[in-house]
């Protein structure tokens, strides 16, 4: 009897790798107009827009974490930390618009060091998101059988 590998990621990986690098360019690029509110009449309004373009990049994590999930037979944990950064970002827009920069600025430093912990290990070329157990995915990956078999 010969079991077969496959090498594919589940169904949505790509998007989820996607998503992640938006998200994490999005949050580079509010540290940069973070710096251009100092220097520029022009920085109030980018960062107010890479606000709103960070925030839905946050939102679109979420979604290809839950459709790597659910569909896509992958691992719960990227929906876990997806929920997560949602929150984070959540906590940051609210301290931005309530103009609490002592609060502010850190939390948007620990933001772009976990998207970027986040972006690193989704491209990592050991790391594929794993199907969960039961899934159609884990059940190809393990050669087509559903229990120890017998």
């Amino acid at each position: 009897m010969t079991t077969r590998r496959t090498s594919a990621a589940p169904r949505g990986g790509t998007f989820l790798r996607t998503a992640t690098v938006l998200q994490t360019l999005a949050l580079f690029f509010q540290a940069s107009t973070a710096g251009l509110l100092l220097t520029s009449s022009r920085g109030y309004l980018l960062h107010d827009y890479g606000s709103k373009v960070m925030y839905a990049a946050a939102m679109l994590y979420v979604l290809a974490a839950v459709l790597a999930w659910r569909p896509g037979g992958g691992s719960p944990r990227p929906v876990l930390y997806s929920t997560g950064f949602l929150l984070l970002a959540s906590a940051q827009v609210a301290l931005g618009v309530a103009h609490v920069a002592s609060l502010h600025v850190p939390l948007g430093v620990v933001m772009c060091a976990l998207s970027t912990l986040a972006l690193v290990r989704s491209l990592s070329p050991g790391h594929l998101p794993r199907p969960a157990a039961g899934s159609p995915a884990a059940v190809m990956r393990a050669g087509g059988r559903r229990g120890s078999g017998g």
